[in-house]
């Protein structure tokens, strides 16, 4: 792997978590320069590597969320597995770990044990449920903290079961919670050089997704309002909607703001509706959205998806199409934004398009430096960094252990 560069050069991170959620957050502090040693079963390894594989014995999915890490394989069941896992930590700046609550304490690896070593260590820990509670204890997978954390109430349409988005959102958004709680545990760690221990940070699946749901709770606990799935609607905004065309294509339209409104309708020959009083403002929009729903889709149903976007763009109307994955990979914004990136995969002829790095920083960018490694791929380098070669490497190896 090329030498680290980005702002997290020079911070090491150690990853012990299997899936999406603190992957996401190894990944992303990888992609900015942190070494990330990614931690796998012996033989095995994260069960991602598997999942939606579609050639190969490494899944396009791991190679993404394993971007810029090392992987080492380690038995963390075995003690000579667990104290080279201490060793490592030792010598590390944050650790990433998503087991089940006591999980690592049970493999004398939890925070008080890791800190006594290492008194400046960040713990991240990504769990269903948290840490505490009466429901820590639980196993947590991404689609039930949707569920838990109130997304599902709101999906779909009233007259049908909820629905999922197609990704691990919840895992997702831990990932970034992740992120932020570990950068700020290092930002306070550089602050306070002398403050111990170092922090632990806490983030659950479930309350990642609950802290999207803006006033979904206020709402109700002010004026007992209980909200339901709105289709493609955005409750309490109008007109934000999706809207079928003449081709069979959809166009998304946000006419919500008050200017915003007047040059929708202007822009789709509804002159009146921009001096109705009814509708000088959000509130009475929202109280007559079918109205202006049913304005819109007339009007789009006249014209090519394309055609409808380009009047609405003159008009300055915030809108767009939906995007297939093959229309995303022809996008030229995605490639201008540097949002398409081109990589040789192992197994696969030809490049590979990935998504690219987010955020853009223009002093100190991230970068990709490799794909998701093989299993085991680093062991011998980072264990000759923690002073184990030759014969020692030898014995843990042979006795499965590596």
């Amino acid at each position: 792997m090329s030498q680290q560069t980005g702002p997290l050069a020079g911070i090491r991170v150690v990853e012990l978590g299997n899936f999406i959620a603190a992957p996401t957050a190894g990944r992303l502090l990888a992609d900015f320069g942190a070494d990330v040693v990614k931690v796998e079963r012996p033989g095995t390894g994260d069960e991602l590597r598997r999942w939606r594989l579609h050639a190969g014995d490494t899944s396009l999915l791991f190679r993404a969320l394993g971007r810029n890490k090392r992987s080492v394989t380690v038995d963390l069941r075995r003690p000579e597995g667990q104290e080279l896992v201490r060793t490592l930590a030792a010598r590390s700046d944050v650790l990433l770990e998503n087991f089940r609550p006591g999980t690592l304490e049970r493999w004398g690896l939890g925070p008080d044990e890791l800190r006594a070593l290492n008194p400046r260590l960040v713990v991240v820990r990504v769990s269903g449920y948290g840490q505490t509670g009466p429901y820590r204890d639980r196993p947590g997978f991404g689609g039930v903290a949707e569920a838990i954390g109130g997304l599902r109430a709101l999906t779909g349409y009233p007259d049908r079961p909820p629905t999922r988005v197609g990704v691990s959102l919840a895992d997702s958004v831990a990932g970034l919670y992740a992120v932020i709680g570990a950068l700020m545990g290092l930002l306070r760690r550089d602050r306070e050089p002398g403050a111990a221990p170092g922090e632990v940070v806490d983030v659950a699946l479930y309350e990642a997704v609950y802290s999207l749901m803006e006033s979904l709770l206020p709402d109700y606990a002010a004026f007992g309002v209980v909200r339901g799935p709105a289709g493609s609607a955005l409750p309490g905004v109008a007109p934000s909607n999706t809207y079928r065309c003449a081709d069979g294509k959809y166009i998304v339209v946000s006419g919500n703001g008050d200017a915003i409104f007047r040059r929708l309708v202007h822009s789709i020959g509804r002159d009146d509706l921009a001096g109705d009083p009814r509708l000088a403002d959000n509130a009475g929009r929202v109280e007559h959205a079918e109205l202006l729903d049913d304005a819109i889709g007339a009007w789009t149903a006249t014209l090519s998806q394309e055609a409808a976007e380009a009047v609405l763009r003159e008009a300055s109307v915030p809108c767009g199409p939906i995007l297939t994955a093959a229309d995303i990979a022809k996008d030229p914004h995605f490639e201008a934004r540097g949002m398409h990136e081109r990589h040789h995969v192992r197994g696969h002829d030809g490049e590979v398009t990935f998504p690219g790095i987010v955020p853009t920083l223009t002093e100190r960018p991230g970068r990709t430096r490799a794909l998701g490694p093989e299993l085991g791929e680093h062991t011998e380098a980072v264990l000759a960094e923690l002073g184990v070669t030759g014969e020692a490497v030898t014995r843990l190896r042979e006795s499965g252990v590596i």
